[in-house]
């Protein structure tokens, strides 16, 4: 692998984390944004900027992710399939089970006082829907949040990662004995936004597709001579924009409204990956040549783990006792989430420093 190739995965893999908080840290009244979701209040700029930011312009990196993790796996696979899983393991399920009981922990504690339940109650953060106190969920209840349903819920991500590993002997076979069969199948797949419980079509298909990129030597750094990074950019800006107007405009229960939502995400999703991937090299050349953002990319992992359900908890204090600032909603989404980011940066070098073995336990190995 080249040496710009391995700078560019590190590069995208910090920016599309810390895009997370952004993603995840606005406050309109729809609480759980989904590509299909439409917007039940009225189009103001602060709306509509956060939805355009949130569920349209930042939709790309987990695509993206996918397709990085499934080319550092097959590009990695010379090691016995037995041995990778269970550093897999690890890496991805001790840290999984980990954040998702401190997420727990956390939310329990913030319940035992009046102000901050009041605070985790507003919140609505709970994936199965019950946002009562824990002590009346039982531990049965917290044993399915702890396990299926966590309160930190960008934790699906690696949950899905880790059963893409677990079969990647049959995807590698497929890849190589029908391509043209299982991409199509699995592109489909994505198309029709099914999910399985945590495990989405997007992420089959991009995880498939970086095996293919990887085993057929195709060259991720020299720009194809059809693409205009120029053109598949103002097409990217310019679907995201329309997909927000109709997003406010359309009826969220006719058949079409869903279709046409989905359709314009999709081609925005791809048309952000190609001109974002190839029309970045200079700016990650000036990015990973600074010694200060190579070390803060080391913290991508634990920015990925911490800043949920942290984050949500704090934009709905701020948006409590801050609401007399002027355009404090935009305000707020433009502020908390770089914050949070730079406190769960601040927090990891700490523990990393003086709890170098939790640090590592916690990121599975990452970061040093």
């Amino acid at each position: 692998m080249s040496r710009l190739l391995s700078l560019k995965f590190r590069f995208f893999t910090f920016v599309s984390i810390t895009m997370l908080a952004y993603v995840h840290g606005y406050n309109l009244n729809n609480s759980y944004l989904a590509p299909l979701s439409m917007v039940d209040e009225p189009l103001t700029f602060t709306a509509f900027f956060e939805y355009l930011t949130a569920n349209g312009l930042l939709r790309f990196r987990i695509p993206l992710l996918f397709l990085i993790s499934g080319y550092l796996f097959a590009y990695n696979d010379q090691r016995p399939y037995g041995i990778t899983i269970r550093k897999r393991f690890k890496t991805l399920v001790v840290p999984y089970l980990l954040w998702s009981a401190l997420a727990l922990l956390f939310t329990f504690l913030l319940q035992q006082v009046p102000f901050t339940a009041e605070i985790v109650a507003g919140s609505n953060l709970d994936q199965l829907g019950d946002n009562r106190s824990y002590t009346e969920i039982g531990w049965a209840g917290l044993i399915e949040r702890w396990i299926l349903a966590p309160i930190d819920y960008p934790l699906w991500f690696i949950l899905a990662l880790f059963f893409y590993n677990l079969i990647y002997p049959f995807i590698k076979w497929a890849l190589a004995k029908a391509p043209y069969i299982w991409l199509p199948s699995t592109f489909l797949v994505w198309l029709s936004l099914i999910q399985f419980w945590m495990i989405d079509g997007s992420g089959l298909f991009f995880f498939s597709l970086g095996i293919w990129l990887q085993k057929n030597n195709f060259s991720l750094e020299k720009k194809p001579s059809w693409l205009s990074v120029g053109v598949f950019f103002i097409l990217f800006i310019g679907i995201c924009v329309i997909k927000t107007f109709m997003a406010f405009e359309l009826d969220p229960d006719l058949f079409s409204s869903r279709v046409m939502i989905a359709l314009l995400f999709k081609i925005a999703v791809l048309c952000g990956l190609l001109s974002i991937w190839y029309g970045s090299d200079d700016i990650v050349k000036w990015a990973m040549n600074r010694n200060w953002f190579h070390k803060l990319s080391g913290y991508a992992f634990f920015i990925f783990a911490a800043h949920v359900p942290l984050l949500p908890y704090t934009m709905h204090f701020a948006m409590k006792y801050f609401s007399f600032l002027p355009y404090y909603r935009l305000t707020l989404y433009l502020v908390v989430p770089g914050l949070m980011v730079l406190f769960c940066i601040f927090a990891g070098s700490l523990l990393k420093q003086y709890l170098p073995k939790l640090y590592l336990l916690l990121t599975g190995g990452r970061g040093f």
